[in-house]
Order: structure tokens, then sequence, then C-alpha cells
């Protein structure tokens, strides 16, 4: 990953006096400052994301050993990382060898290979079948359901009798197949396609309105139509307010200029994707799939650094939507499992995506072909202030003491279909780690006939609400699973509950309002599932028992949850089956490197039979042992009119914040 100041590689000297003339010296300054981290050296590091010329070597090296041909597809090229212990503790003048983790999908045949490519070497070190499985995404995947789909004449006459003569300006969305109990729909790679009004071509897709009730079904191994349902003809939305129309972009007095410099420069010092910033170290890749990974997440305590978390990402998220109709049924979005999430992020845009003080990072992924392809500005890294540190008011000496914070972010943004997602790493001065994700984007609608709510039955708007007339936002959840590799002063770690209870009415609780809270050793996979609960203010720790602090207690560092929400669908529905991971909001498992991916690593019309529920079957012990704990995020978004036609973001999220890991407030020392 290489990273790039907003207009460093462009600008040249001239142009930096100009600006330096108009907009002050003061910023040029930071922008220099800047660009001073626009061009690493190449990152040799065991843990750095696979190069342009590592993934061409990569698909070469298969080719030259005949295990794939001009027509395979490659789900996912990325670097097979090395053992966990080759990078802690790597051994004096030796390296962890290069290697790439291939998957491969074979259209013709419908079979899905996973490789093994020693790049040190070059060498296929593995090749292996995985039977009985679908890889994620592919682009191809749609050009051929829009080629299925318009060349149908039952698609095409019921456009027609929808009023739809120029079928040109429709456009067609396809969705995962998903697998819910029909053996019809197995032993294929399918996927299903729905349809929205096009009208004018610069207008966003999602905000024109859907054509309502048809389903087309595409066998993507045959590229035939399998399966078509129509149910009925509903009014088309007469105007649609798209985001960035005349309607929907009244113009309100401009604001007034914020700057946001840094004349002294950042704070932050990268080095090969590596940061250091305010006693924090890590380091940072974005991938195809999961998107940024956070490794290696340390904090520099009198002059040690003591690890913290060793890898973290988003491992899975799942998108469920509340109409049980024959149009919506199948809409539960696997975002990173079935469509490779990390292959969609943007390119940040300066100064909107992230304040004009942010350093920028470009990602090199592969394609489907094998090729790679370079995004730029996938990753943001910026200061910001945080507000109020910590203050007290000393009355007796008319004195105050106070402290601004600042907060160092770690941002990338996805767009998957209608949404876009943002997710900040935000590094906070006082040891605590946190997790923002920002939702926004465009509502899923649907088309109904109902103008109005008013005078209409509530089963009429039973699953949704009108945002607009003839046009219904539906009722949906989000649910984000984050895999966190805690080493909290190492890898010896244990798992505890936190639950908090007013004590009993007895002789010492006289008044009745004492409470107390109980910490409960969570010992193996299959007692550490469990669910938020406000009543005893619930929090999970992991805890290093073998290291303790001037007070004698155990380091840790605690999971603080904040908004969450609970699945609506039966537990014994197939979207529970197939995420399983959402049955409870806290897991924690042994450590395995293998064990990635919440939902398991091939969710796409998976059939539940990998992933969370089914590893913690094994009951490895969570005492002082290596351990993961994950969490699941939930959002149950009821739409509003006032997101229409573009949500405002909504945040949630999560924090980890210390809990005897240091002997005194770490922000103490925060000069003014």
């Amino acid at each position: 990953m290489d990273s790039s100041i907003r207009g460093a590689s462009h600008v040249g000297s001239d142009r930096l006096k100009s600006l330096a003339l108009r907009i002050g010296s003061s910023f040029l300054i930071c922008l220099l400052a800047g660009a001073a981290l626009a061009y690493p050296d190449n990152d040799h590091s065991a843990l750095a994301p696979l190069a342009k010329d590592e993934i061409l070597a990569a698909v070469q090296i298969l080719k030259q050993a005949a295990k794939v041909s001009n027509d395979s597809r490659f789900s996912l090229i990325t670097l097979r990382e090395p053992s966990k212990q080759e990078v802690l503790d790597p051994r004096p003048g030796s390296e962890p060898d290069r290697e790439a983790f291939v998957v491969v999908y074979e259209r013709s045949s419908n079979q899905t290979f996973e490789a093994i490519v020693d790049l040190s070497s070059r060498k296929v070190s593995s090749w292996k079948e995985i039977r009985g499985v679908q890889p994620s995404y592919l682009t191809e995947d749609t050009k051929i359901v829009e080629d299925a789909v318009r060349a149908d004449p039952r698609w095409q006459e019921a456009m027609r009798k929808r009023g739809i003569s120029d079928l040109s300006k429709l456009r067609i969305d396809d969705w995962a197949g998903g697998y819910f109990g029909d053996p019809k729909e197995s032993g294929f790679r399918f996927r299903r396609a729905i349809s929205y009004y096009g009208g004018d071509p610069s207008a966003n897709t999602f905000a024109t309105g859907p054509v309502e009730g048809v389903v087309v079904y595409v066998n993507l191994n045959t590229k035939k139509v399998f399966k078509f349902t129509d149910t009925g003809v509903v009014p088309r939305p007469k105007s649609a307010i798209t985001p960035g129309s005349e309607e929907s972009n009244h113009a309100r007095e401009p604001l007034k200029r914020l700057e946001i410099i840094q004349p002294d420069g950042t704070n932050s010092r990268v080095q090969n994707n590596e940061v250091s910033w305010q006693n924090w170290r890590f380091r940072f890749a974005l991938n195809g799939r999961e998107g940024l990974v956070l490794y290696t997440v340390g904090y520099e305590d009198r002059g040690k650094l003591r690890p913290i978390l060793y890898r973290g990402s988003l491992s899975e998220m799942v998108v469920p939507y509340g109409d049980p109709s024959e149009a919506w049924y199948f809409r539960n979005a696997f975002d990173e499992g079935e469509d490779s999430m990390g292959r969609y992020a943007n390119s940040l845009e300066p100064e909107v995506d992230a304040p004009s003080n942010a350093t920028f990072f470009d990602a090199t992924l592969a394609d489907e072909t094998g090729v790679s392809f370079v995004i730029p500005r996938a990753v943001a890294l910026y200061e910001r202030d945080g507000g109020l540190l910590w203050k007290h008011f000393d009355r007796d000496n008319n004195q105050n003491n106070s402290q601004r914070s600042r907060e160092l972010v770690l941002s990338w943004i996805a767009t998957v279909g209608n949404y876009d997602y943002g997710f900040n790493w935000i590094f906070h001065q006082d040891g605590t780690l946190e997790m923002r994700v920002l939702l926004t984007g465009i509502m899923e609608t649907k088309g109904v006939d109902l103008a109005s709510e008013l005078h209409n039955s509530a089963s009429d708007m039973a699953y949704g609400h009108l945002v607009e007339p003839n046009l219904l936002a539906v009722h949906h959840q989000h649910f984000f699973n984050f895999r966190l590799d805690m080493d909290v002063d190492g890898t010896k770690n244990s798992v505890v509950e936190m639950n908090t209870a007013a004590e009993t009415a007895n002789p010492g609780n006289r008044y009745k309002s004492a409470f107390v809270m109980k910490g409960t050793a969570l010992r193996s996979e299959a007692e550490a599932h469990r669910n938020v609960n406000l009543a005893s203010s619930r929090k999970w720790e992991v805890v290093n028992s073998s290291v303790r602090n001037s007070v004698g207690a155990s380091t840790g560092y605690i999971l603080v949850p904040e908004e969450n929400s609970v699945p609506y669908a039966a537990p014994d529905s197939w979207l529970r089956k197939r995420a399983g991971f959402i049955n409870a909001h806290f897991w924690a498992t042994a450590y395995d490197p293998t064990q990635l991916y919440a939902a398991g690593f091939y969710a796409n019309q998976s059939r539940g039979d990998d992933g969370l529920p089914v590893w913690i079957r094994a009951n490895r012990s969570l005492q002082d042992s290596d351990v993961v704990i994950w969490y699941t995020l939930g959002v149950t978004h009821i739409p509003r009119p006032e997101e229409w036609p573009i949500m405002t973001v909504h945040p949630a999220g999560f924090r980890l914040v210390p809990d005897g890991f240091f002997d005194h407030n770490p922000a103490a020392d925060v000069p003014k």
C-alpha cells in the first residue's frame, strides 16, 4: 500500500509557491510535512500486502504449473500471512517466505480451488479443490445476469405491462442467490435480478424507483434464466427526488470557510505502513475481502512497547430486510463474504471524505482476471480535535486544570450497492481504541400501491415506511462482526464477563443503595457466546493474569458495547443458520489462523455449516491461552422520510478500554 497526500504527486514547486501566497505559509508547511510521507520505501515487512509484481508472479506461477488458464477467475488473491509466531518472534537474519493465497473459480465446470503460491521459490506449494462451495461475487457475474435478463421475453413483457417501452432505460441490479432450503436452487452458481426505472442516465439507480414484483433467477454456469416471478403491477413512483437534484438541493447560504491546518506538521510518523503516534504503534493494510486490517497494535508505556491487539478486522456483515414477499425474502446481503467488501473501497475525496490535513494511502488489489489495480486514496490517516480530555476546577485556589484531547483516525469507506459504510479506527490518548461505523447511502425501496399513510391500515405498511408516494423504504437491520485477536501484554489471556447488580437488602446495605460488579470467567468457548444486557451494564474483559499492575490486579482491556440490536428473524430461519454470528453479541474462541470470518470462508450460497456456531463446538479452553474475541454490532433501521433521498450518517460502534493496563491515567501527561 502506497501513501500520497492530496495533490502532492501533481503539485510542482511553482504551484506550491503560488499556494503559499494564496493560502498562507503555515498551510504550506503542513502540506510539505504531509508530502514527506507520500513516498515511503517499499514495505518489506512480513505483513505487507501483496505488491503489483507479486500479484503478477502468483498468476504466472499458477499458469506455468498448468493450474489455471485464461478462462479461470480469481475470487481472491491476497497475502497468506506468516504465522503469528514468525511475526512476534522473528528469527534473527531470517524473514518469512512471501506467499500468496489464491481462490480460483472455474465457471465451466463449477469448481472452486484454493492455492498457496510460494513467491520466494516460485512454486505452487498447495493446490486443492473445495467441493460444494461458491466463491464470492465476480464482476463477470453481473454481465452474465444482465445479458440473460434482457434477452428473456418474460422480463420484456413484464416491463411493457408496466408501460415501459424503452427497455434500454431500465437498470438491472443483481443479488446473491443465498440459500433458503429449495433443492432446485442448489448445486450451481446463481444470482437473482431486480430492475429499476432508468430515466435520466445521470440519476442514481437506487433513487429512481424499483420495478416492483419482478425477479429473474439466472444460472451463472449455463448463463440462462431458470426461474421468473412476477407478483403483479403496482404504480410506479411519479417523481423520485434524487441526491443532487434541484428539488433535493435547495440552495442555502454557503458556509464560511473552515480550515484545518497543522502548521508544524503532523504528530504521526508513518514508515512502511507502520504508524507511531502518541505512544501508539500499529500497522495496517487493506485487502480485497475484509478491507482495512489493523496489525500489532501496541502502546509504549515507560519505554516499553506493550502489545494489545495482534489483528483487528471486520470479519463479516449481513443486512437482512424484513419484508417476506416473493421479491424481498432473499435480500439478506453478506457484504463481505458474498461480495468481497474490500474491492469496493472508495477513492476518498480530500476535504470531504477526510479533512484537509489527512494523509492518504493507495491500495493495490487483484481483479478477477488476475490483473492488479490500484485504488487511489483508499485509506486516510489524520488527527482531529477530540473534545475535552480531562478537567478539574480547583475552587479553593480558583485554578483551572484542563486539557484538550487529540485523536488519530484511520479511515476507509466502502460502497456496496445502495449503502455506503465508513469504518474509522480511532486511537485515543488515554489508551482507548475505538471502532466507529458510519452508515449512509440510499435506502432500498419498494414500489407500493399506496400514495399516503393517511387512511391506510397498518398492514399496508407493516414492513416499511413511505418516503414518497408509491415508494416505501423497507425495514432492515445491519449486523457487523469484528474479529479482535487480543494480545493483552502477550498471548496468554483469559476472558471475563462483567455484570453489575444491585445488592440485596441486608444489615450492611440498610439504605438499599449498594451495587456490586461481579466478574465471571468464561472458561471455554461453549460458555463464551453472550448477549448485551443493559440491566447489568454487561461488558467483557480480556485479562493477562500473569502481568500485574501497581495495585496487584491483572492487566486487561474491556470491550464496551454501545448501540446494539437483536435479530428479528426466527432462530430456525435460514438467515440465522447462515449468519449464525448474529445469534450472540459476544463470542470468544481459541486462536486459529484459519478462522477469520464469522460466517465461514465461503458465505456465498452457504448453508450455515461453517462459522462461529460450528467452531465453538470444539469447546476449547479460554484460560491463559491465545484468545480471539468477536463482537457483533447490530443496527435496526426503521426508515424515516428525513433519510430520503440520501441518508445522513448514522454512527455506531464499540470501544476497547484499558482496565488496570496502566497504573494511572496515561493521558495525565499530555501537555497543553
